[in-house]
């Protein structure tokens, strides 16, 4: 019973730790960029779009398919970056539980 009544507490903690880790990863951002900076985007760590910025050189009317590909690119990798932050927060709160590293989380 008493190894029961752990598991809950064990619970209760990781849940918390979850919230934490939550909090903090929307505090932290990262940037990508495409097309050799001209477009930037920053996402944060729970995957929201904090920005886009986009060099005013960069846009002509003619050329919106181009641009389209750019801001498709850049989004792309801050969502990869922000995944990759994620992940590795997650990790620190598997290893305070006792998990072993579970591939995807």
């Amino acid at each position: 019973m008493t190894n029961m009544f752990k598991m809950m507490k064990d619970a209760v903690l990781a849940q918390k730790n979850l919230k934490k880790i939550q909090n903090e990863l929307r505090q932290k951002t990262v940037e990508a960029a495409s097309a050799g900076g001209k477009v930037r985007v920053t996402v944060a760590g729970d995957a929201s779009i904090v920005s886009i910025k986009i060099d005013p050189a960069v846009i002509d009317a003619r050329r919106a398919g181009e641009l389209e590909r750019m801001v498709l690119e850049a989004v792309n990798n801050a969502l990869e970056k922000a995944k990759e932050m994620s992940a590795e927060h997650m990790k620190g709160l598997v290893a305070d539980m006792g998990l072993p590293n579970i591939p995807g989380l």
